[in-house]
């Protein structure tokens, strides 16, 4: 694991880590909420009550 996060610093430089580690997130989040079944509408529903 370590190996990979080096990997990435080299390629990516230490200014682009974070806006990728934001990116993967909101990919995994989405996907999550899809596979979940849950959309957008109802998540704002949800808080609202």
């Amino acid at each position: 694991m370590i190996l990979i996060l080096l990997v990435a610093l080299i390629l990516f430089g230490p200014n682009k880590l974070p806006e990728l580690g934001r990116a993967a997130g909101r990919t995994l989040r989405e996907f999550k909420d899809s596979v979940s079944g849950k959309d957008e509408k109802e998540e704002k529903n949800d808080t609202k009550n």
